[in-house]
């Protein structure tokens, strides 16, 4: 299977007063060509400031970067930033966080969805609007004449996120990132949206990385997962591999911390308790020590490398799930 994208050691710091914050430490990763990959965690785990910095999104005179990151047989990290930007489009896109946010709110639908196919594929404004209007189609949106001379705040927050899916995709790119697309979005129109990525992907061929702090999103719209925890994979699988043999009890938490339809009226949620590690002056152990009530001694003096399970599954626990140790009350 070929790789499209692959990622080696990457390590994203900021310099703060505190001291360096280390958003993302040594992660490696490949994107298969076609495949969709899951990056899975809670809030600050990384997988947001690993996606952009994979993409060269990240700016700053206080930004730290290492590492390689090779897209379609091309280094970007060994790029100047113009080069890298002119990936973006036909090569990389990506579907940002806030659909009611993410679009310029003084500019019509069609100026903004024109403007890609224009400066990418060299169109001229009348072709540009005529594909437009196509990719309105494409990602379901009724009416697409009428929608081209729209503003955003005339629409809701599913159609801007359409719109959003439709200017990524507005120019045939290879790979597309979705950072959280359902955001703000209710139940009933965040299945849709997921399922209008999963058809795309299928239908134009595409790579797709998924980034979600919801285990039960990428059950359904995954090949691969990568579960991120204070800036490193903790545990990668082909999905399926994953929910049958989850390893890591963070995994595990984040899957037990879903509400289930069968929960009994009144039950408590679970929760996971505590805190994710001071990024700026992290503890020597395995960054989940604190959380865990698999934990012993060893978890809290060294840190737990990357092992292989077999059948792609890679995980850094040093008690993993089915080991036996005693758990804590």
């Amino acid at each position: 299977m070929n790789t499209l994208l692959s990622i080696r050691d990457l390590e994203v710091g900021f310099e703060t007063p505190r001291g360096l914050l280390k958003a993302v430490r040594g992660v490696s990763l490949d994107i298969p060509a076609g495949q969709s990959v899951g990056i899975v965690g809670e809030s600050g785990s990384g997988k947001t400031v690993m996606s952009r910095a994979a993409m060269g999104l990240l700016s700053g005179s206080n930004l730290r970067r290492s590492g390689q990151v090779v897209f379609d047989g091309k280094e970007l990290t060994a790029m100047s930033p113009r080069e890298v930007r002119d990936q973006f489009g036909t090569g990389m896109a990506m579907i940002f966080q806030d659909p009611m946010t993410a679009l310029n709110p003084v500019r019509r639908i069609g100026s903004q969805l024109a403007e890609g196919p224009r400066i990418r594929l060299g169109m001229d404004k009348k072709a540009a609007l005529k594909r437009s209007a196509e990719l309105l189609s494409l990602v379901r949106i009724p009416d697409p004449e009428a929608m081209l001379r729209k503003f955003p705040y005339q629409l809701s927050g599913g159609m801007r996120q359409r719109v959003m899916i439709a200017i990524a995709i507005s120019c045939n790119p290879e790979l597309l990132f979705a950072d959280e697309p359902t955001t703000a979005l209710d139940v009933t129109v965040q299945a849709q949206i997921l399922q209008l990525l999963s058809e795309l992907r299928r239908d134009l061929k595409m790579s797709m990385v998924l980034v979600t702090h919801d285990l039960g999103v990428v059950a359904n719209h995954t090949d691969f997962v990568a579960v991120m925890y204070a800036g490193e994979i903790v545990e990668q699988a082909p999905t399926a591999e994953l929910f049958a043999n989850m390893k890591m009890p963070y995994t595990k938490a984040l899957l037990d911390s879903i509400p289930n339809i069968e929960m009994k009226s009144g039950a408590r949620l679970k929760v996971i308790e505590g805190r994710l590690p001071n990024p700026v002056d992290r503890p020597k152990g395995c960054g989940f020590v604190t959380r865990c009530s698999y934990a012993q001694q060893k978890c809290h003096d060294e840190h737990p490398p990357l092992v292989d399970a077999g059948s792609g599954h890679l995980y850094r626990c040093w008690y993993p799930l089915g080991h036996t140790i005693a758990r804590k009350p």
